[in-house]
């Protein structure tokens, strides 16, 4: 049969034999389960029983729910918070470590350690350092700045919960968009710099029209990145809130472990489908808006 094929037939077959395999498992892994899910939001399946029609009834129920309006605001709160420090941070370190100073090469090796070390340990560490009464944050506040100690701050509970995991995302990622960053203020010729020297700009000007417009679509990379992964967040709150236990909060659940809450420990798979959908349409909507401002600014 392939003898008679054309030559761009064979072409093609060649091509599509090294995609297939990705492909595949593609489909069966990921594209197969999403449009299950999908369908999966209007039914009713405990995962044993039969499948029966719910309609929008999932939906509904998603108004009534507190829980689910309590993890839905934490993760936008999260987001808020997670997204621009994260980008200010990992910015203003390129920056530094884009100049010729000593120990470049190490500075740059040690904030990029906490993304690329094991969550686990990486958690551990922070947990220890923020420990209520044997953390050294907790005893600085303490001896230095005579706080109480029935007032010293219980950092992983409570309305406290949700600033420490902005925080320890912070200083977790910012090593890496640093790198990214980095590649951009690298592809920035220096003869802007050097034109804006003899007209007489001084850093922050040069900084405000020369190195923030080239670091534009960076930025913009960075941006829908950082969404994306924030409104995903799961490890996280897992670690520092629940223990590694599972057992969250209202102040400190998320979107998604409430949806493998719902999905794995109620086994309310067509709940857990709905709470997944709104949380893809959210995301589809904030990075829509995202491409069409960056479409606005390119025009």
């Amino acid at each position: 049969m392939a003898k008679g094929l054309s030559r761009q037939a064979k072409r093609d077959l060649v091509a599509y034999s090294f995609i297939a395999p990705n492909f595949i498992g593609f489909a069966v892994f990921t594209l197969v389960p999403i449009v299950f899910a999908f369908a999966l939001a209007f039914l009713n399946w405990d995962g044993s029983n039969p499948i029966t029609f719910a309609g929008l009834g999932n939906f509904k129920q998603l108004g009534k729910d507190i829980f689910f309006k309590a993890a839905l605001k934490n993760t936008i709160i999260y987001c808020v918070g997670t997204v621009p420090l994260t980008m200010i941070a990992s910015l203003a370190l390129a920056i530094v470590l884009n100049q010729k100073v000593i120990g470049r090469g190490v500075f740059r090796t040690l904030s990029f350690f906490p993304y690329v070390a094991s969550l686990v340990a990486v958690t551990s560490v922070w947990k220890m350092l923020f420990h209520p009464s044997k953390g050294p944050i907790n005893n600085i506040l303490h001896t230095v700045f005579n706080v109480p100690v029935d007032q010293l701050p219980q950092w992983f509970s409570g309305s406290l919960v949700l600033l420490s995991m902005i925080l320890f995302s912070v200083w977790r990622f910012m090593g890496y968009y640093m790198v990214i960053y980095l590649a951009g203020l690298q592809g920035i010729s220096a003869e802007l710099y050097e034109a804006a020297s003899l007209d007489g700009a001084n850093t922050w000007q040069k900084f405000l029209y020369i190195t923030w417009p080239q670091l534009h679509s960076t930025t913009f990379f960075v941006v829908v990145m950082l969404t994306i992964n924030c409104f995903k967040v799961y490890d996280v709150a897992i670690m520092l809130a629940g223990g590694g236990s599972g057992e969250l909060t209202t102040s400190s659940t998320v979107l998604v472990y409430y949806i493998y809450q719902k999905a794995f420990i109620d086994w309310k798979l067509g709940y857990s489908s709905a709470v997944a959908m709104v949380l893809f349409l959210m995301v589809f909507v904030v990075t829509m808006i995202q491409f069409r401002g960056q479409k606005k600014y390119q025009s």
